[in-house]
């Protein structure tokens, strides 16, 4: 097995190729989106960046797979080293210039979730987290919030646009959590919410519909900010098509706990 921060390294150049594309490219046209489904975009911007990203991982691990988001959404994310890629995470901020959205990378390293790379990439901020090594934005470590009480608390949520049936379940969710604490956030790249989680500026954070490729980079920086995440179940495994429950301990128990009962 390779060193954990060779294929952070690894990674790190990758994001970066892909977010110079992204900052030299302008949004197309609306004739040029592609739906994919209900609500859900994608362009060519999506694609190149994809293919710019997977290129650089395998040239520089061979042996290694990619399962990303446009190009390779099927693949069988088995091997000794799984990219797991979202290359544009907020394709729709993108298209609409609303500047929130990153290129994100995870690793499953002997089939255990082990690399994460998020780069911002209108800020061109880079987040980074490795299993045993914390998780970093250059040298400030990142540290999740220590905040106890759900009253005080700044909670991120993104909506199940991709999945209307669940609205009535989750806007019943939200009533209860804007009930009980000082606000909620929707920004719209749930890579970059689980970076605000993992630098303590969400307290905590659920979804009810994310992919392995929207969370895989975050959930690695959360835990190694101190950081627990699950899915709604209560399971850590994260790397499905479903719901996810992220924050410090005390607030992730609490947010899950309500959030299920709603």
């Amino acid at each position: 097995m390779r060193e954990l921060k060779d294929l952070v390294d690894v990674a790190r150049e990758a994001a970066a190729r892909a977010a110079r594309f992204l900052r030299s490219t302008t949004p197309a046209s609306t004739r040029h989106w592609i739906e994919k489904g209900p609500h859900d975009f994608v362009t060519e911007a999506d694609r190149q960046a994809e293919a710019l990203i997977a290129d650089a991982l395998v040239h520089a691990v061979p042996e290694s797979r990619v399962v990303g988001e446009e190009l390779s959404p099927t693949a069988a994310p088995v091997g000794d080293v799984v990219w797991v890629v979202d290359p544009l995470d907020g394709t729709t901020n993108f298209l609409h210039g609303y500047p929130q959205y990153a290129v994100s990378i995870g690793a499953s390293v002997e089939g255990a979730l082990r690399v994460g790379v998020v780069h911002d990439v209108t800020r061109d901020h880079v987040y980074w987290g490795a299993s045993g090594l914390g998780a970093w934005e250059g040298d400030r470590r990142l540290q999740v919030s220590g905040l106890t009480e759900p009253r005080q608390a700044l909670v991120g949520t993104g909506f199940p646009f991709k999945n209307l049936p669940l609205l009535r379940r989750y806007l019943d969710q939200f009533a209860a959590v804007m009930g009980a604490t000082s606000g909620i956030r929707r920004a719209g790249a749930a890579a970059l919410d689980l970076v605000d989680v993992a630098a303590g500026r969400l307290d905590c954070f659920w979804e009810l519909t994310l992919a392995p490729w929207d969370v895989a980079a975050g959930v690695v920086l959360v835990r190694e900010a101190g950081g627990v995440v699950t899915t709604l179940e209560g399971s850590p495994e994260v790397l499905q098509h479903g719901s996810i429950v992220a924050g410090n301990a005390t607030l992730h128990r609490w947010l899950l706990d309500l959030v299920r009962a709603a």
